[in-house]
């Protein structure tokens, strides 16, 4: 199917301006909550309906981990209910329909990067909210769920949600001591290849279906700060820390490495997150 016109929610999110740069060439409907509620069936069926869009990227996410444990409505609310108002529109609307889901969905002792078919097992409201969310994002049956980890790419000057990559450069710059696990092992994913790895997916044909999108290979926190520190030519104030030693409301994955075989199969491959995060920081340099 053609993709000519792309309806974008979420729109203020980071990974959102990825997602318009990526289809720069194609008509780009960008709707923040500001004027489009995701929450509000009607208003949603109504909107797509209007706009009539080919493909629907929903970049709307309440990401906030613990905060969700005393917000459960609002997590529910934009992280599951949204979507499967979103799916059921682009079902209508005969759309192809992206939805993205996080790691957190999984909890395993797995030490090897986790695939697509492995059981969830999430812990706490935001981990089941984005569950509900990807079985609700396949009632449609063009839908493809991105499972995505640790997302980094704001600019220097960003004012919206920052993520642990933020802190950890932050306090780089700003040389102070910065905290960090050395028994959480992560695949961050670059938000900018993200929203290539969902243009080449749409665009391809490929089956739709749950896909991991994390960047290749994993590390500690603690290497990954590490790695930050020598590309930005600045002294490694890191404190090793385990997850134990802070008092989280919700309990962490430890190993939440990804493997993106599967969407190596479908013709794209993840840089890595060596090379995302390069690449992040260059272009934070030059403002």
């Amino acid at each position: 199917m053609a993709i000519d016109r792309v309806l974008i929610t979420g729109a203020n999110s980071q990974l959102a301006a990825f997602i318009v740069q990526a289809f720069a060439d194609r008509e780009v409907i960008a709707q923040a909550r500001q004027t489009l509620d995701v929450t509000d069936p009607g208003v949603v069926a109504r909107t797509v309906a209007a706009i009539a869009p080919d493909l629907i990227v929903n970049c709307a996410a309440f990401n906030d981990v613990d905060g969700a444990e005393s917000r459960a409505v609002e997590a529910l609310a934009i992280n599951a209910f949204a979507v499967r108002s979103l799916a059921r529109a682009a079902d209508a609307a005969g759309a192809t329909f992206v939805h993205y889901s996080s790691d957190f969905v999984l909890n395993s002792d797995s030490r090897e990067p986790h695939d697509e078919e492995l059981r969830p097992a999430p812990r706490g409201v935001y981990a089941s909210s984005k569950l509900l969310g990807e079985w609700f994002a396949q009632m449609s049956p063009r839908a493809y769920v991105l499972r995505v980890e640790s997302l980094f790419g704001s600019p220097a000057d960003w004012t919206g949600r920052r993520g642990t990559l933020d802190h950890i450069v932050d306090g780089l710059q700003q040389g102070r001591e910065i905290k960090v696990f050395t028994d959480r092992i992560v695949s961050p994913s670059y938000s900018k290849d993200v929203a290539a790895a969902t243009r080449h997916l749409v665009m391809s044909g490929a089956p739709p279906g749950v896909y991991h999108c994390g960047s290749d290979g994993h590390a500690s926190w603690h290497d990954v700060a590490a790695e930050a520190a020598r590309i930005l030519d600045v002294p490694a104030r890191l404190v090793a820390i385990t997850v134990d030693q802070l008092p989280l409301r919700v309990p962490r994955p430890r190993y939440c490495a990804l493997s993106t075989k599967k969407l190596a199969a479908a013709g794209f491959a993840m840089p890595s997150w060596q090379d995302g995060l390069r690449r992040w920081l260059e272009t934070r340099s030059r403002g």
